[in-house]
């Protein structure tokens, strides 16, 4: 069976410092890579994009939650919350009608 593989995934100050190590000190990008412990594909994009000026914005992206996402949120936990309020609510009529039935004329039991 195959295993499954879950990808790395690195603060952008880690990117940064590596991509700082590998351009001051001299070494080649597979050299580099194999001495921070990263793969040379990640390492070789990482000093590109730095080169380009692009910044890796995908991490921030994945951390940030829209309004409508809190919005969500709140709201499952509020119904979550009325349920138990209900069903507690229920329990307590079924309890309190049962001793009312006792005390009527006419109840068997």
């Amino acid at each position: 069976m195959s295993e499954l593989r879950t990808r790395a995934q690195y603060t952008p100050e880690f990117k940064m410092e590596c991509v700082r190590q590998t351009l001051s000190g001299g070494l080649s990008i597979a050299r580099a890579a194999d001495q921070l412990g990263i793969p040379n594909g990640t390492l070789s994009k990482w000093v590109r994009q730095h080169k380009l000026g692009e910044p890796d914005t995908r991490p921030e992206k994945a951390n940030q939650v829209t309004a409508e996402q809190m919005e969500i949120s709140r709201l499952r936990a509020e119904v979550a919350q009325l349920k138990v309020e209900r069903d507690i609510a229920k329990k307590a009529a079924a309890y309190y009608s049962q001793d009312l039935l006792k005390n009527t004329p006419g109840y068997k039991k």
